[in-house]
């Protein structure tokens, strides 16, 4: 990434983004398109790295998640967006601004915040989950199903959407095994969905993974025996990354799914807009079972309400400059002057 000139950080922006994936830089294009000044602060740990490629993404089919950013980053640095290395670790209000706070201790301030930073998943704590995720641990099959097309899939049971996730994925294959590890007992409808469905179920709690050439071979119970399976399908906590957020006073909120805890969100009307007036989220912290593209789409919606937001406020002081009295004619050159400094303050874009 680009770094900001050392002269240009004392500037308020109007709008500061945190973090550079599909939802901040897509936020970003949207408002550096609307002649914004506007700096992406990206801490460079996309939730998707482990991913080989990008899926159900109109246009962008099978693209590395790598080669996304690059070309979305390319994109924005054609209309005049800053970016930057770095982690923000706190914001604070500063009058009608907001001043962040990176790990290095330098400080940024801006008119408006826009919050992407993504989530973590949590993974059951099971040996070997996390050495394969994103390759052959896997949780969404409209990310990954296509790809592991009637292959050996296992389904490890950690809560009450397993049965769920077991039937799902039966559609990209015949071959799917629940694990039922820390469940409860199926109850008798589950029970015969799933052999209905011609969904195995394996009793027993997981205690490992078995791999060959760091690819998975099996599933390894705590009695020892092992069914082999290729691929294994876990769903994980969904943790937002809301560390910046909570320094506002924006805390996350649980998210459920079919009357299940699934993990955590931070609450945000239809454009993203959060309780705290000029901070704005978009993407997985806001939405965690979003794929890429709606990530985009969600970046899209909140960088022109921010957009809209900025427009109101410059309207609103343009117009009170307007009726304030002036010496001069009523548009004098001077109150001319008066409005435009109204507007643009201390920004200047620059194109």
């Amino acid at each position: 990434m680009d770094s900001t000139p050392e002269g240009d950080r004392s500037a308020v922006h109007d709008v500061v983004v945190i973090g550079g994936g599909a939802a901040g830089l897509s936020g970003a294009l949207t408002l550096g398109r609307a002649r914004r000044s506007v700096l992406v602060i990206d801490a460079g740990e996309p939730r998707n790295a482990p991913a080989g490629a990008v899926h159900a993404y109109l246009g962008h089919e099978g693209t590395p998640p790598g080669e996304l950013l690059a070309a979305g980053r390319a994109e924005v640095r054609g209309y005049g967006v800053e970016l930057r290395d770095g982690l923000a670790v706190a914001a604070t209000r500063e009058g009608e601004a907001v001043r962040v706070t990176l790990a290095d201790a330098t400080e940024v301030r801006a008119r408006r915040l826009l919050v992407t930073t993504g989530l973590v998943d949590e993974l059951p704590d099971v040996p070997g989950l996390a050495e394969l995720w994103g390759t052959d641990v896997l949780h969404c099959p409209y990310c990954h199903g296509w790809e592991v097309r009637d292959q050996a899939i296992g389904v490890l049971g950690t809560g009450p959407l397993a049965v769920h996730q077991a039937l799902l994925w039966r559609q990209w294959s015949d071959d799917v095994t629940l694990f039922r590890h820390t469940l409860d007992e199926l109850d008798e409808r589950s029970c015969e969905e799933l052999a209905a469905r011609g969904v195995g179920v394996v009793d027993g709690e997981v205690a490992g993974l078995e791999t060959r050439g760091g690819r998975l071979t099996g599933v390894r119970l705590v009695n020892r025996t092992v069914t082999a399976r290729q691929i294994l399908v876990v769903a994980g906590q969904l943790k937002p990354r809301a560390g910046v957020l909570s320094s506002l006073g924006i805390e996350p909120t649980g998210l459920e799914m079919g009357g299940a805890v699934i993990g955590a969100h931070i609450a945000a009307d239809p454009t993203g807009a959060t309780a705290v007036p000029g901070v704005w989220v978009a993407g997985n912290v806001a939405s965690p079972i979003d794929q890429v593209v709606a990530a985009a789409a969600a970046g899209v919606r909140a960088g022109a309400a921010i957009n809209a937001d900025l427009i109101a406020e410059e309207t609103r002081r343009a117009v009170e400059v307007r009726r304030a009295p002036h010496s001069g004619a009523p548009f004098s050159a001077e109150s001319e002057r008066e409005v435009c400094e109204a507007v643009l303050g201390e920004r200047r874009h620059g194109l």
